[in-house]
């Protein structure tokens, strides 16, 4: 009889150990989630505005859309007629709280520097984690330019969370190496839903 109310206590307190590590793990999760904010530069077309933040919902419903903006003029490269990448990603860090990611869109041209090239043309920047990211339509094809666009912000944007870039060709994560592979993209692999998911992604298959 003995040994039953060992057992039975044994297994009540698994249960309630149970109960409250995962209660543990739900407010652990509710922590990582963040908000995204999509901030426009001035030069971005409502339609293109549109269909980048409802592509961006669909996998991370929590968007908040701001007012457009004017580009701060130290980010203006006058040489190039350009943009720095870098200095628009330190604009905006600086304007986002704890909590939330601000992905900048734009439809100018914007660059960074790339090993011994001092300006290089880009389609997007984002730092790996990072509070901002930008995303150019710019260098886009003019067939599809919005669907590429949500792909350059959606790729940028899963840089901020921590994914590297990844060797799967239809990734929306996979290295550009300097051309435009937006059309062969499809959405992301398996391995990157995963970690994203992590983060609080929704996916509707995977």
């Amino acid at each position: 009889m003995k040994n039953y109310s060992f057992y039975f206590l044994l297994v009540f307190f698994l249960m309630i150990s149970c109960k409250e590590e995962k209660q543990n793990v739900t407010k652990t999760e509710q922590k990582q989630a963040i908000t995204i904010l999509v901030q426009p530069f001035r030069d971005v077309t409502p339609q293109s505005l549109k269909t980048v933040t409802e592509g961006i919902k669909k996998v991370y419903p929590n968007v908040q859309v701001l007012e457009a903006i004017d580009f701060p003029k130290n980010t203006y490269y006058k040489e190039r007629n350009r943009y720095r990448a870098d200095s628009i990603i330190k604009f905006l860090s600086e304007r986002t709280k704890e909590g939330f990611v601000t992905i900048g869109l734009t439809s100018k041209d914007i660059s960074a520097t790339r090993g011994r090239i001092k300006d290089f043309g880009i389609m997007g920047l984002g730092y790996r984690p990072g509070k901002a990211c930008v995303a150019s339509k710019f260098r886009l094809s003019k067939d599809n330019t919005d669907e590429q666009f949500y792909k350059i912000a959606i790729h940028e944007l899963g840089h901020t969370q921590g994914l590297p870039h990844c060797p799967e060709k239809m990734c929306f994560m996979r290295d550009a190496e300097g051309k435009n592979p937006t059309n062969e993209e499809t959405d992301f692999c398996k391995k990157c839903k995963t970690f994203l998911m992590n983060k609080n992604w929704k996916f509707s298959s995977i």
